[in-house]
């Protein structure tokens, strides 16, 4: 069965619903309404049998036809009186049929009014039966008349259909002024957030459609007041997203004619190695190891601007050189300044992982650490130690510096967000993370306070490439 359209708005259900209510509260209504009709119906035709039955003892001779007038008047068979102790037949008339029923009205409790009423109202049958009450203005000890259920039950039907109607009127009347209520405060303003959400969609970018707050209904006040913080989240988002991708597009235009520069100074450095001058013969082999990593650098920031980090090349690494090889060139960049490095790395261990990868990532730790203890002018010092586990490779870089700054913690690894000094971008910890990912480990700040800052490097020993391929392309 299809459901008509308007049942599926807020407001058509609202009005359904308001309309179902209000009957159900009406019928509970009209339940003890109905048990006090009949009361009243029956205490009537007592007291108008006891007001017939004054006219007899007012006058002890009083012919057949004014009793039949009477009780014909009072809407009853007949009526008896018990005055003085004495029970007395005052006025009577044939009864059609046998009495089916005595119903005593003076101590007779709401739940057995509500159980005779509904008695009357399910049996369509007429019946004759009794009914006692207490007489008027004290007239006696009590008054007892018999009467037709025909009257009774026709005029309970009466008085109901007059009620249920009454009460669908007022359902209506209700649910009408309430659809247009709840029309003005809750639908008006839902459908304005609709529209301000699909107006926005067409144009996410443009800060002018972002929904401004205006209900002033508490809940609907909330839902606008999260619609605006998302909206404007969302196109602040989208805005640096397309500075990223305009950085990342001038990045790598640059990175392509460094690339081209290193690749003619790396010509002339091949050159120097032929070179029998003692000095240069020591310095050549760093210098061109470093042009060969700042071209390596070049054409993975390529890869990096094409969304894709290049899958490491598993081999044998003796981290004992890589670490030495790293300390030896923050030597050089620390000239006179007072900061000593430590290392405790076993010569013998190897460990398997891309040598360039693992260097850029140590590099950047240990510059990173060099960079901070510098700042703050004091002597310090920096650790790299390494040692093994079970399952994994462990590699910490330790340093005495002053700690990251906290909005560096909150957005650790996140990319132009976790810069751990003044002026940085935050790029570093965000390619180290995502090289070590790429091997299957993970680069994690073990802790970082005022007494210093503490990282390890977690490299696995079951690496497998072919599983772990999908994570070296990922871009952080």
């Amino acid at each position: 069965m299809k459901v008509p359209r308007f049942l599926n708005t807020l407001t058509g259900r609202f009005l359904m619903l308001t309309v179902i209510f209000v009957m159900l509260a009406e019928i509970m209504i009209f339940v003890p309404s109905i048990a006090r009709f009949r009361e009243d119906f029956l205490l009537s035709r007592l007291e108008r049998a006891q007001i017939a039955s004054l006219a007899l003892l007012a006058n002890d001779t009083i012919d057949m036809g004014l009793e039949d007038e009477l009780l014909a008047n009072a809407g009853v068979y007949n009526v008896v009186l018990r005055r003085d102790e004495l029970r007395q037949l005052v006025l009577s008339s044939p009864i059609p049929a046998q009495i089916y029923e005595t119903y005593d009205l003076r101590n007779a409790s709401a739940l057995e009014l509500i159980q005779d009423a509904m008695t009357v109202l399910i049996d369509p049958e007429d019946k004759v039966i009794r009914v006692i009450g207490d007489p008027v203005k004290e007239a006696g000890l009590l008054i007892e008349v018999t009467v037709s259920t025909a009257p009774l039950r026709a005029a309970m039907l009466d008085y109901g259909v007059r009620i249920l109607a009454l009460s669908a009127a007022i359902s209506l009347f209700t649910a009408t002024l309430l659809f247009f209520v709840v029309r003005s405060f809750m639908v008006k303003p839902i459908k304005h957030v609709v529209s301000a959400m699909t107006s926005y969609t067409q144009a996410p970018e443009d800060a002018r459609r972002i929904f401004v707050p205006t209900a002033r209904i508490q809940e609907l006040r909330e839902a606008e007041t999260a619609l605006f913080e998302m909206q404007t989240e969302l196109t602040g988002a989208l805005r640096q997203k397309e500075r990223l991708a305009q950085l990342g597009g001038a990045v790598a235009k640059v990175s392509h004619d460094l690339r081209n520069i290193l690749t003619t100074a790396q010509l002339f450095s091949d050159r120097l190695e032929a070179s029998e001058d003692p000095a240069v013969m020591r310095s050549a082999p760093k210098l061109v190891n470093s042009i060969h990593r700042a071209v390596n650098l070049c054409e993975s920031t390529l890869a990096f601007g094409k969304a894709e980090e290049p899958a490491p090349k598993l081999t044998g690494v003796r981290i004992a050189e890589l670490v030495a090889e790293v300390i030896e060139s923050e030597r050089l960049a620390i000239g006179d300044f007072d900061l000593s490095f430590a290392e405790d790395v076993p010569a013998t261990m190897v460990l398997r992982a891309d040598d360039e990868q693992l260097h850029r990532v140590i590099s950047n730790l240990v510059r990173n650490a060099r960079q901070a203890i510098m700042a703050t002018g004091q002597a310090g010092e920096i650790a790299v130690t390494t040692f093994e586990e079970p399952a994994e490779w462990v590699i910490q870089i330790v340093d005495t510096g002053p700690g990251l700054p906290k909005k560096a913690r909150e957005h650790l690894f996140q990319p132009f967000q976790g810069g751990a000094r003044k002026g940085g971008f935050g790029l570093g910890l965000a390619i180290a993370s995502e090289l070590v990912r790429g091997h299957g480990g993970r680069l994690a700040l073990e802790n970082s306070d005022e007494t210093g800052t503490r990282f390890a490097i977690h490299l696995p020993k079951g690496f497998d490439l072919e599983q772990n391929s999908s994570v070296a392309s990922e871009v952080t």
